[in-house]
């Protein structure tokens, strides 16, 4: 099997359930920025320091492409679950417990992987945004908006537990 087709040199792309649309539709866009997602995130698990943050990351990135079927079909049943959202929520609010509570603003960058993780956030506020137009036009699952709303917060979290981790335990090497 060949990797390439040429069924998109006209412009056009095949949806998971056949339909044609041309490449620019916003609903390729969607699943596209969330497939960016999905690589962002591979990048951020590729330099972090911090086994559980990894894991975490893997773990999502084993939904994400129910998401991007989600959105690459048409009159389908949702493949993300409101259990989906509702782990998103709970893992967030464990996280939570670690963590000293925000006084300012945080600046990203004190880690490799925690700059990679804010780009994640930030991604995935461009999905969400591509999102909310896209469901203006035509049917989307409710709850795919919920999860990439949630997925942001996520980001925000496993790069504050990140950058906490590492600095503790630079704190505890001086």
């Amino acid at each position: 099997m060949k990797i390439y087709t040429k069924t998109g040199d006209d412009g056009q792309t095949s949806l998971f359930t056949g339909e044609r649309i041309p490449k620019d539709d916003p609903r390729v866009q969607t699943y596209g920025t969330v497939d960016e997602i999905n690589s962002v995130l591979g990048m951020a698990r590729a330099f972090s320091d911090v086994a559980e943050v990894r894991e975490k990351i893997l773990q999502l990135q084993k939904v994400l492409p129910r998401l991007m079927a989600d959105l690459a079909s048409m009159d389908k049943p949702a493949l993300i679950k409101e259990s989906d959202v509702a782990t998103l929520e709970t893992e967030m609010d464990e996280m939570d417990k670690l963590l000293p509570p925000l006084k300012s603003f945080l600046i990203p960058g004190s880690t490799k992987s925690g700059a990679i993780l804010d780009l994640a956030r930030t991604v995935t506020r461009r999905a969400e945004r591509e999102f909310c137009k896209l469901s203006r036009f035509e049917a989307v699952h409710e709850v795919d908006g919920l999860f990439l709303n949630r997925l942001s917060d996520y980001c925000f979290m496993l790069m504050r537990v990140e950058e906490f981790i590492i600095a503790k335990r630079a704190a505890v090497l001086v």
